[in-house]
């Protein structure tokens, strides 16, 4: 087939369509430059996502670690405040087997009770028994170190609700050392009970030395009056225990020291060995106030007062404290609060 012969193209024909080409030529570089400004923007939302993923998963991350902490403390009863106190170490400290309280008697403590001079009458707490005053604070470590030994005691005479730990404060001496606390704001209300005894507990700064509870008028005349020598050697001590102002405990019993690097579970499980030292200490003081408070209930429950380490410490005691009996000691002297811990 014979090639079709095709028609010269004119001078104006070829300007025309240099001119068409011109025209369409912007029209494509537009083009191409609207397509990078979008490819552009895809790009930027796309980097804008995944910043918006990785932050929120560091923020998820951040969230999990500030739990993971609370928790930490909670469990801990550090800083971030008491908290409850496991079963096993509930169970461990309020139900001390009688064969370990026996076999360690006084554990070698030395007599930590000042019978009171006198005696006055007994005094009784608010429903007309036996008062066991118990006056401290929470970051010290002497009342943090007596506390165990007063749980055990009192839990011969009543029962324990539930129990807060806590620890003594992190720059006295003897820092952090585990305990519980005894102030009555942390369980909403009285947290022991008991038909023989009237506990009435006092813990008059936190942790932190911040004030949470004032002594009344009545207490701060009794530390006015026993708080002082010949019933201590440094007035204003802390802890100070008057059982029925019978007898007066101030200070720790023991070494305080004894119960650094534990923790309340490893405390909690010496109490069941009456050979480890930390059972000595806190059973044999604890041996002491059950045999003080014995003397204040006419020798009430039987099964606890009669036992044979309990009646030979009573006899190291003697029994006057059980031969008054009348109403509740008002001293009419005031008293300032007390903010002096003990020194050893």
């Amino acid at each position: 087939m014979a090639k079709t012969k095709q028609k010269p193209v004119s001078a104006a024909q070829r300007r025309e369509r240099e001119k068409q080409q011109r025209q369409q030529r912007p029209n494509s570089n537009q083009d191409h430059r609207s397509q990078s400004r979008n490819k552009g923007k895809r790009q930027n939302q796309s980097n804008m996502r995944q910043w918006l993923l990785i932050g929120g998963v560091l923020m998820i991350i951040a969230i999990i670690i500030g739990i993971f902490i609370i928790l930490s403390n909670q469990q801990s009863g550090g800083p971030g405040g008491p908290t409850r106190a496991s079963s096993q170490v509930f169970n461990a400290v309020t139900n001390v087997q009688s064969n370990a309280l026996t076999t360690v008697g006084t554990g070698g403590v030395q007599n930590p009770l000042h019978a009171v001079k006198g005696p006055p009458p007994i005094l009784v707490g608010p429903t007309g028994k036996p008062q066991f005053l118990y006056i401290g604070a929470e970051y010290c470590p002497y009342c943090a170190a007596q506390r165990w030994a007063t749980v055990v005691a009192l839990s011969h005479f009543g029962t324990f609700d539930k129990l807060y730990q806590t620890t003594s404060s992190s720059t006295d001496v003897y820092p952090s050392t585990p305990t519980f606390t005894f102030y009555t704001g942390h369980y909403g209300g009285s947290f022991y009970t008991s038909k023989y005894i009237d506990f009435v507990p006092v813990e008059t700064e936190d942790q932190q030395q911040n004030p949470l509870q004032t002594p009344t008028t009545d207490q701060q005349n009794l530390l006015n009056t026993y708080d002082v020598p010949p019933y201590t050697t440094q007035s204003g001590s802390i802890p100070f225990i008057d059982i029925a102002n019978q007898y007066i405990m101030i200070g720790a019993s023991f070494n305080v020291q004894d119960l650094q690097n534990l923790q309340w579970q490893d405390i909690a499980n010496s109490l069941s060995d009456p050979t480890a030292p930390v059972a000595k200490d806190i059973l044999g003081t604890a041996n002491y106030m059950t045999a003080s408070i014995c003397l204040t209930t006419h020798q009430q429950p039987g099964s606890v007062c009669n036992t044979q380490v309990i009646q030979k410490i009573e006899q190291s005691l003697g029994k006057s404290a059980i031969s008054t009996r009348g109403a509740q000691l008002a001293v009419g002297v005031h008293f300032e609060a007390v903010t002096r811990r003990e020194e050893i």
